[in-house]
């Protein structure tokens, strides 16, 4: 019986196919001796012969730097599938995998890395970083078999961020789909991921709306991100989109001219907004240890405009003179926070669209601008500004429920990050890459297990485009066929597994009456509860962004239908039994004391552990 599971012989079966499809016949011998990567390797020099990875290999490693990559990588191996591995110092000897981190090669930088394969295989990197990318490769190239052709490539980065955004606002998405999502990116040489979501506030209890994530939460992710070289950059969205922190705070709340308060928007003309704000700041500082912070400052003035709030105008001037905008008020604003961060020693990012050329403050040199909109100040204006832009093109976006970038269509007129909306930059200079968005606009729209089979495609060739040539096969199939070959990252686990087989089952947890239900399968690996009186699920309360966000909403049992999102429970295996959890809201059942079934927080009230029984 072969020691490789199935899922890795597709692998080698695809790659075959891959290398076999068709290809001009000079082109041929060349293409089918270049080993298969996502992102696809730029240069292979073939050599004869072969490495082959056996039983008996080691991870051979001296410096501390070179100790933490191999240690890394024998961690993945051994999720992979690929044994237990040695991590030693000294000579290595044939079989081995050498971990060189030789900070003489600058000409890798940053986070290239040279890979060389015969008797032995090596992974040299200038820095950590570097070397760790190569790792990655050769765990490409072992879920495809255990040779691997004996030959040199040398791989190096075009652009230094290369990078997601999720926007776990308003809703949560689960931390195991977060943790899949640092694990495939790093598999694919990503490095930054954008978060932006609530902290649960010790500080500011009045805005623990969910859904939050727990410091404990955040500090095993950022943990992962660390130890997979993932930048994991944290964003509360500011003056504008505030409503999940400012909800239950109406006096820092902008006020129009007819006296109605703007619940999303903060006032910043008040003092005590700025303190409110950097005090988020400072306390997600606690488990975000990276030197990057992300304030939005999109959409402020979204429906409205700047004269409904004559504050505004009142305020640039008493600060910046007669000549000055009310635009001036926000540039005034996010400078301000620009420097709060830089005292901390952190750098700013912001998104475009504010930055409408209406103000006569310039935004602090040095703030990061991720460009995702066509407004009037176009990106060769910003960078000639001297401002640092990344490419978060709406075009790479993926909205619940909405839009969907067309990955096909951007790898087949070979997107790369110069190509701006409304604006294709002549070079790359000034752009630090790109990025794609996952969006919750619709937060019912689809389910997180349909977003990742979504967001896998787009990730693969935003990762291709960023790091190498964004076209490096002929068709996109052939591109895709790569991503086939080399899967998923080790330690990424199947989150549409479910644990109980189709049927009737009896369901008993303490203080709940016993409750009959077929349990079916859905196609996105979660589950519907059909009662005699329908499928269960959350109606009712608040809704926010077509979601019921509200804790303490009943379960009731409703109509039977199949493209209800809200009708599909995640069986969550627990000591002895399994929570019951919205595959929407994230949130858990629990009984309450007269005997209704709620959704709560877990870390709220205590779920419910529900037993399960055949029923007759």
């Amino acid at each position: 019986m072969s020691r490789y599971p199935r899922g890795r012989l597709l692998g080698v079966l695809v790659a075959l196919l891959l290398l076999a499809a068709p290809v001009p016949a000079v082109a041929r011998t060349a293409a089918a001796s270049v080993p298969v990567t996502v992102p696809a390797l730029a240069n292979w020099t073939p050599e004869q012969g072969s490495y082959r990875y056996l039983g008996s290999a080691r991870l051979v490693a001296d410096s501390v730097p070179e100790r933490r990559v191999a240690d890394t990588l024998a961690d993945d191996l051994r999720e992979a599938g690929h044994g237990t591995v040695p991590v030693v110092s000294g000579g290595a000897h044939a079989g081995d995998i050498v971990i060189d981190v030789a900070p003489g090669r600058t000409a890798l930088g940053a986070e290239g890395y040279e890979l060389r394969a015969g008797a032995r295989l090596s992974v040299t990197g200038a820095t950590e970083r570097g070397a760790f990318y190569g790792t990655r490769t050769l765990l490409q190239l072992l879920a495809q078999g255990d040779r691997i052709p004996a030959g040199r490539t040398v791989d190096v980065p075009r652009y230094a961020e290369r990078g997601v955004g999720v926007c776990a606002c308003y809703i949560h998405i689960s931390t195991g789909w977060l943790e899949n999502l640092v694990r495939d990116m790093a598999y694919h040489k990503l490095n930054q991921l954008l978060l932006e979501l609530k902290v649960k506030s010790d500080t500011h209890p009045e805005a623990n709306t969910w859904g939050y994530y727990t410091k404990d939460e955040i500090r095993r992710l950022v943990a992962l991100g660390d130890r997979y070289h993932v930048e994991i950059i944290p964003e509360i969205n500011s003056p504008g989109h505030m409503d999940p922190w400012i909800e239950n705070r109406p006096d820092l709340q902008l006020t129009d001219s007819d006296g109605a308060k703007q619940t999303s928007r903060l006032d910043i003309t008040q003092s005590a907004a700025f303190d409110y704000y950097t005090s988020l700041i400072d306390e997600y500082a606690q488990v975000f240890t990276g030197r990057s912070w992300h304030m939005g400052a999109d959409e402020y003035m979204l429906g409205s405009d700047f004269a409904k709030y004559p504050q505004m105008l009142r305020y640039a001037r008493e600060r910046f003179g007669a000549n000055a905008t009310p635009q001036d008020a926000f540039i005034d604003f996010v400078n301000r926070v620009q420097a709060h961060l830089a005292a901390k020693g952190k750098k700013l990012r912001i998104w475009n669209d504010g930055l409408t050329g209406a103000n006569t403050v310039p935004v602090t040199v040095g703030t990061t601008v991720e460009h995702w909109l066509n407004v009037a100040v176009k990106p060769s204006q910003l960078r000639a500004q001297g401002y640092p832009l990344m490419n978060a093109a709406y075009a790479l976006y993926l909205v619940r429920g909405g839009f969907h970038s067309d990955t096909k269509g951007l790898y087949d007129q070979s997107w790369d990050p110069r190509s701006f909306e409304g604006e294709k930059l002549a070079t790359s200079e000034g752009i630090t890459g790109a990025k794609i968005s996952l969006w919750p606009d619709n937060g019912r729209g689809e389910t997180e297990n349909e977003v990742a089979v979504d967001t896998g495609p787009a990730l693969r060739q935003l990762a291709q485009a960023t790091w190498g040539d964004p076209h490096p096969d002929a068709t996109y199939a052939r591109f895709t066929a790569r991503g086939t070959a080399v899967g998923h990252a080790p330690g990424w686990r199947d989150l549409t597994r479910v644990p109980v087989t189709d049927g009737t089952y009896t369901f008993t947890a303490a203080g709940a009456d016993s409750l009959t239900a077929e349990v079916r399968r859905t196609p996105d690996g979660y589950v519907t509860l059909r009662t005699g009186d329908g499928c269960l699920e959350v109606r009712g309360g608040k809704l926010t962004l077509n979601t019921p966000l509200q804790p303490g909403v009943e379960l009731t049992a409703q109509a039977c239908d199949a493209a209800n999102t809200l009708q599909r429970w995640e069986l969550e295996q627990s000591a002895g039994g399994y929570h019951l959890v919205s595959a929407i809201t994230r949130m858990a059942v629990r009984v309450t004391d007269d005997g209704r079934l709620v959704q709560y927080p877990p870390d709220q009230h205590p779920p419910a552990v529900w037993h399960l029984t055949t029923a007759n």
